[in-house]
């Protein structure tokens, strides 16, 4: 189960800011190519987004983290590099 907490964690982070390069970046050149885009690339970073918390949420005790710990994984799902930070510290045995 930690493993697959770590690819999620991984996989969701690079969605969000593939997400991001997707609005700021595409969309200043190519707009039919942003509206393509959106829909797909939106709606796998939400699936990922939800499994990471979903799985948070199971593996909490698993993995023996307070309460605090916990609050930090769930709130680094909501910044663009915080899943690459909570892969390096709090997954490295994974």
């Amino acid at each position: 189960m930690n493993k697959l907490f770590k690819f999620i964690a991984i996989s969701e982070g690079i969605s969000y800011l593939v997400l991001f390069f997707n609005m700021l970046v595409i969309k200043r050149f190519d707009l039919e190519l942003y509206k393509s885009l959106l829909f797909p690339i939106g709606m796998a970073h939400g699936l990922l987004f939800i499994s990471y918390v979903a799985l948070a949420f199971i593996i909490w005790k698993n993995q023996q983290w307070n309460f605090k710990e916990f609050c930090i994984v769930q709130v680094a799902s909501l910044l663009p590099f915080g899943t690459f930070y909570i892969e390096k510290k709090y997954l490295k045995n994974a």
